[in-house]
């Protein structure tokens, strides 16, 4: 293994990264620093977070900074603010003992005066978001035209996020003659695409495999109920007393209903999502930082490349839609050669999405049983014992009260003292346990059959008695199906469901699973609120187009149709013109003749015989 020195990094910076325990070089920093100091090299470099990224490109691109000269010479772009603050603060620690060097770092959320201000004074490197430096490109405050290192961080979510456009016209307002470095943690068609039009021969660092989950990570998952969700979270936040970690959520507003729950319920936890203003985002996260908090219930955007030490945990709330969400999900833990767990917590009709994930990152999850509620208790207890025994006590500020302590306990024994003391920490999880029933795992499938037999994969030469495709699965115990005539055509989507559901029904409503077809919906909701979700969404107009909902078991799905008797038969009454109806009945037909010209050819039929007026067919030519 090469030491910084031997790789070419400066004096100066190699006492900065001392004084930061930095004591020998990381593989991804092996790789990139030595070839970052030379020029045009460009480079992309596939890495999961927490392999030491941020000192592979800080490095070579402080090293290669002018300090006489006031000019922009680099740029580095990251997906969110948290991300471009932190980048910012450790390239400030890496060049503590280089003279002359600013680094400015710029992005939304807060005042563009006070970034324009620093600007003015001249910035040797810019930590900027794509957006914010568009608009000070646009202002003319952000003057490109020097910078010789572009490096991109977390480029695959930039893209995700939908900064293409953005990173297009960043390109195009740098010199053609630069180094420029991509960093990801996937290698997608996107990043491909980027590369082949803003690269020049570049290299391709790979650190462990293409698209690989971290490698020092345990993936395990929790199959529950959805109406379980929560309560499982809950079960394994108590049996992990020491958990210092993430909770991922898909949504702002689910983000931070779990947070509240959690909050009410007396963990120490904080939600962070885009609707929070940057100062109370930074407070969150600063607070998550020093340990001050130890859950942090995120959404994928917000927790985007934070860079926080000793993460035990990451909790899904819920799979992901897509595989490099994941990816960067797990990547928060297990950094810097530590050990670290991602959880799933999730239902049967999630697998397909799990096994996806084991496929893309090579590597298998484990499933988890829920914990019981005597064996979180068995590991509160020795949390309990384990603070006890771990307490400094100051003897200097605490003999004066000594006598006073032993006559009041005078009375009591060794034995009743120790419970005491235990019971007074442990006491609410005994309470909350006592009679907390037993958290059921789902069946295999939602028809109680495995994944290969509904599949019709099951043993060779047996018939699998899977229900046709198409048929309607039941709803999950507790929860009642009911069917919107709205579909993926109309642009209803999970998201669209969710904000409408919250829109027109009072309250926070809880929503089990949805179905999404072309041309209606299904969703899940508990049977106590069934009725009420159908009365307030029932008549709505969504697009212009009036909302159904009804009862899926109802005949038609739901729909309003009336059901068909197929023995019945109609029958036919004539309609009467207003002048029939005005004349007497007289009983014979000539009445109803004006003319009076009632010559028949031939033989006048007998009307009052039975089948007169039927005919002949008629011959087949």
């Amino acid at each position: 293994m090469k030491t910084f020195e031997e790789l070419g990094v400066s004096e100066e910076i190699r006492r900065a990264i001392t004084e930061l325990g930095f004591e020998s070089p990381m593989p991804v920093q092996e790789e990139v620093i030595p070839y970052l100091l030379g020029s045009n090299n460009d480079v992309i470099a596939l890495a999961q977070t927490g392999t030491g990224k941020t000192a592979a490109f800080g490095i070579p691109v402080l090293q290669r900074l002018d300090p006489s000269s006031r000019d922009t010479q680099a740029l580095i772009l990251s997906p969110t603010r948290e991300l471009c603050l932190q980048i910012a603060d450790d390239l400030k620690d890496f060049s503590k003992y280089m003279n002359g060097i600013n680094i400015v770092a710029v992005y939304g959320g807060t005042s563009i005066e006070n970034q324009i201000r620093s600007l003015r004074h001249g910035a040797q490197v810019i930590v900027a978001t794509p957006g914010r430096l568009i608009d000070l490109m646009n202002r003319g405050k952000a003057n490109l035209e020097k910078v010789y290192n572009v490096v991109l961080d977390e480029a695959d979510e930039m893209l995700n996020m939908g900064f293409t456009e953005s990173i297009n016209e960043i390109f195009e307002g740098v010199p053609a003659d630069r180094n420029t470095l991509l960093f990801s943690a996937t290698m997608s068609r996107e990043i491909e695409r980027i590369a082949k039009s803003y690269l020049r021969e570049y290299k391709e660092i790979v650190v462990g495999s293409r698209n690989e989950g971290a490698e020092n990570v345990n993936h395990i998952y929790y199959m529950v109920h959805a109406k379980d969700k929560y309560l499982a979270l809950k079960r394994i936040v108590d049996f992990n007393p020491k958990i210092f970690g993430i909770i991922f959520c898909r949504t702002k507003l689910e983000t931070q209903e779990i947070a509240d729950k959690l909050i009410h319920d007396g963990y120490n936890a904080e939600s962070l999502h885009g609707d929070l203003s940057q100062q109370q985002r930074d407070l969150t996260m600063q607070k998550f930082r020093q340990h001050l908090t130890q859950l942090l219930v995120a959404t994928d955007v917000a927790a985007r490349g934070l860079d926080v030490d000793d993460l035990t945990h990451v909790i899904n709330y819920g799979l992901p839609d897509d595989i490099e969400s994941y990816t960067h999900r797990s990547g928060r833990t297990g950094r810097a050669g530590k050990k670290g767990t991602s959880i799933s917590i999730m239902h049967i009709r999630e697998k397909h999405k799990m096994r996806a994930i084991e496929k893309e990152i090579g590597k298998s999850f484990v499933e988890g049983a829920i914990p019981s509620a005597k064996e979180i208790c068995k590991k509160q207890l020795y949390k309990v014992m384990d603070q006890i025994v771990k307490t400094d006590v100051n003897d200097e500020e605490i003999d004066p009260f000594m006598s006073d302590i032993n006559r009041y306990f005078e009375f009591m024994d060794k034995e009743d003292l120790i419970k005491k003391i235990v019971s007074m920490e442990f006491g609410k999880f005994l309470a909350y346990y006592a009679d907390a029933p037993e958290i059921e795992a789902p069946s295999k499938s939602p028809r109680g059959e495995t994944s290969d037999k509904r599949r019709g994969k099951g043993d060779r030469g047996e018939r699998s008695n899977t229900p046709p495709r198409g048929r309607r699965r039941g709803a999950e115990a507790g929860f009642r199906r009911l069917f919107i005539n709205l579909g993926k055509d109309d642009g209803f989507y999970p998201g669209e469901v969710m904000q409408y559901i919250n829109k027109h029904v009072e309250g926070r409503q809880a929503v089990g699973h949805i179905d999404l077809l072309k041309k209606f919906s299904y969703i899940e909701v508990p049977e106590k609120d069934a009725q009420k979700v159908m009365r307030a969404l029932d008549g709505t107009v969504y697009k212009g187009r009036e909302v159904r909902c009804n009862d899926a078991d109802e005949k038609g799905h739901g729909r309003k149709n009336v059901e068909k008797t197929p023995t019945a038969k109609k029958t036919f009454t004539p309609r009467k013109s207003k002048k029939a109806m005005e004349m007497p009945e007289t009983g014979d037909w000539r009445q109803f003749f004006k003319n009076g010209n009632n010559d028949f050819k031939g033989e006048e039929p007998d009307f009052s015989e039975e089948g007169w007026a039927m005919r002949k067919p008629r011959k087949k030519k």
